[in-house]
């Protein structure tokens, strides 16, 4: 990747981490499904009229926006307003990478090599031991509400490959079209008419703000040049700097709302930022440094292409 390619993948991590913090701040002026709800509408309109079609089947957009917007981002919201803390929710969803891997093998039938299997298990072990030490300090329930939301993102990851979208700028504003509407009246039933008059009517700069963000930058900045970079390089490329990701999550959240980072924690990180860093790997497959080694002997052994052709044998008499 060139270093302006390198410098945009990390600015994604960045604004995705970033992210954390800035939906803890809108839950302070939001209940989350209102501000979930809010979030996608920012996103859809106007853009729906400004980017042309998905380019997809609409069942795609549907299944997707559902199960990503309603299902994923509702139960994230809803388990940071329970008490799950902003770093820790950037590194638990990291575990989408192993319902990812369930997923696809269940419904399109992948295989996952050794590396990886290796790799998932050792996230799953760093999951473990992060719910260890919020179960020591915090509400367990909530933890459980960002693992499911980790397992929504891993499905609506399959039936996003499983549509193919051409342009994932066009496919995001499209998906977050879906999701306004179900949330809004889940919002009204569970968290009530008055309670959603009262925070639309003392909304806030930061309540504002919060929202412009997680649509605008964490959304469309976001996953628009993530598409870009995955249109110009291999997956394998681009993905480990989503690693990034939980780092940057739990650093701002730390200097940003003074959470609190234990050695337990960081065990916890380390481990799954390892564990989906070798899921990101693909194994040298079997014979290939045969091959290699066969062609580069093939190679000394004949001439140079600059070496003049030996002299046709002298005719026999």
């Amino acid at each position: 990747m060139s270093p302006a390619h390198i410098a945009l993948a990390v600015s994604v991590a960045a604004v995705w981490g970033l992210n954390f913090v800035l939906i803890d701040v809108g839950l302070d002026s939001f209940p989350p499904l209102l501000f979930c709800a809010l979030r996608f509408a920012a996103v859809a309109f106007p853009a729906v009229f400004l980017v042309g079609p998905p380019g997809v089947a609409w069942r795609w957009v549907l299944a997707v926006g559902v199960v990503l917007g309603v299902v994923k981002f509702g139960l994230l919201f809803i388990g940071m307003r329970a008490g799950m803390p902003a770093g820790l929710s950037s590194l638990v969803l990291q575990s989408q990478a192993v319902f990812t891997a369930v997923f696809a093998a269940v419904l399109l039938g992948e295989r996952a090599g050794r590396l990886r299997v290796a790799g998932l298990a050792v996230a799953m072990l760093g999951i473990l031991l992060a719910a260890l030490d919020h179960g020591l300090g915090g509400p367990v329930g909530s933890f459980v509400l960002v693992i499911a939301a980790a397992a929504a993102w891993g499905l609506s990851n399959v039936l996003t490959r499983k549509a193919a979208p051409p342009d994932m700028l066009r496919w995001m504003v499209w998906v977050s079209a879906v999701p306004p509407l179900p949330l809004l009246a889940l919002s009204l039933v569970f968290e009530g008419p008055r309670a959603d008059l009262a925070a639309l009517r003392g909304i806030t700069p930061a309540g504002v703000g919060a929202v412009a963000y997680v649509a605008w930058a964490a959304t469309l900045f976001g996953f628009g040049a993530w598409g870009r970079l995955l249109r110009t390089y291999d997956a394998t490329a681009v993905a480990p700097y989503s690693l990034l990701v939980p780092v940057f999550g739990i650093s701002s959240a730390w200097l940003l709302l003074g959470e609190r980072v234990s050695l337990t924690a960081g065990c916890a990180a380390a481990l799954v930022v390892a564990g989906v860093g070798m899921t990101a790997l693909r194994p040298r497959p079997a014979g290939a440094g045969r091959a290699r080694r066969r062609a580069s002997g093939l190679r000394r052994s004949s001439p140079p292409a600059s070496a003049p052709a030996a002299p046709p044998p002298a005719p026999r008499r």
